[in-house]
């Protein structure tokens, strides 16, 4: 019986650890806008994957392969960060294309857990996202949806780092480039 209720004990330690011992969740956002603009009009402003002009926080791109599958593009944002992302698919017809983070520069560093993390200018971690336009009786429905980790991929993050920067950062992306769109496409 001793023996037993030992291994029963070991087992429940076993499961236990296993169960708080698992790294960072993966995160979803989207953000949707109507926009009193016909659907070309908003596709033209949007639809090079080389031209992010229409998003107030990218200073400067600069794109290798244009609209393709596998294009690269690299946004030099205001504060002077860059993100570097991929084409994954396009769409002309039907308004949308999807895209990949694959490189960021830091935005600073920091001492977690006694050692030195550098903190990406968005803090996410496998960022992939996709926008689509649909047309809605002389308006446009504009959604951007972003799926991500946070940036930290190990237990306990420092804040700057955790689920809680990753979604307030994604969000701010997403609503800023879509209030900015509309206004845009409004004029």
């Amino acid at each position: 019986m001793k023996k037993i209720a030992l291994f029963v004990s070991v087992l429940l330690l076993f499961f236990t650890s296993i169960a708080s011992a698992h790294g960072p969740v993966r995160q979803k956002a989207a953000e949707k806008i109507t926009i009193n603009a016909p659907a070309e009009k908003v596709w033209a402003l949007i639809k090079d994957f080389g031209d992010m002009s229409w998003h107030p926080e990218i200073f400067n791109t600069t794109i290798q392969g244009g609209n393709t599958k596998g294009a690269i593009r690299v946004l030099t944002l205001k504060d002077g960060g860059t993100i570097t992302e991929e084409l994954k698919k396009y769409d002309d017809k039907k308004m949308s294309y999807a895209y990949k983070i694959t490189e960021m520069s830091s935005s600073k560093t920091i001492t977690h857990a006694g050692a030195e993390e550098k903190v990406p200018a968005l803090p996410v971690n496998d960022y992939a996202a996709s926008i689509e336009l649909t047309e809605k009786g002389g308006s446009t429905e504009v959604v951007w949806k972003a799926g991500y980790y946070r940036a930290y991929m190990n237990n306990n993050p420092p804040e700057e780092m955790n689920e809680e920067a990753a979604n307030t950062a994604v969000k701010a992306v997403l609503e800023t480039g879509l209030i900015h769109l509309k206004a845009l496409a409004e004029k």
